[in-house]
């Protein structure tokens, strides 16, 4: 059986890590969505005439944002695109209600932590299911606008 690789999510935010987002303005969560990524992913095993066959899928990506908040997505979410503006995601998503320079570090510290549900099925007819955890991380800088009359 080859083995297929359950990776951690490949995080997509917006603001971009090296860029500026602004408080109150919507950040976009999402994940690629790769076989090794979000899933489904697929493989087989036979030993001793009996096959097994096991698919893995993410069940949920729990967001730890850095500022206290934790937002929870069961889909891969929207990648932002400027189209959409103002509009705030309509999967996964979150607003900061304070900068970032609020922090010790100067920036939000955001963990993707996803959960793999891998059910299985062997040709003797036993079936299972197993969960794998896998989590990644960036900094993001947030900046709050001043308006001057």
């Amino acid at each position: 059986m080859a083995v297929k690789l359950l990776k951690a999510p490949a995080i997509g935010i917006t603001p971009k890590p090296g860029g500026k987002g602004v408080v109150g303005m919507p950040v976009y969560l999402w994940t690629d969505k790769g076989p090794e990524t979000y899933g489904p992913n697929t493989a087989s095993a036979s030993a001793g005439g009996i096959t097994v066959t096991a698919t893995a899928k993410v069940s949920r990506i729990v967001w730890q944002m850095g500022d206290g908040n934790t937002v929870t997505c069961t889909t891969a979410g929207t990648p932002y695109k400027a189209a959409y503006g103002k509009k705030p995601s309509p999967d996964c998503g979150h607003r900061y209600d304070a900068p970032s320079s609020t922090t010790d570090s100067g920036t939000y510290h955001v963990t993707a932590t996803s959960t793999w549900t891998i059910g299985w099925e062997a040709t003797s007819g036993q079936t299972g299911q197993l969960t794998e955890v896998r989590d990644s991380a960036v900094d993001i800088t947030v900046a709050e606008v001043q308006v001057l009359n």
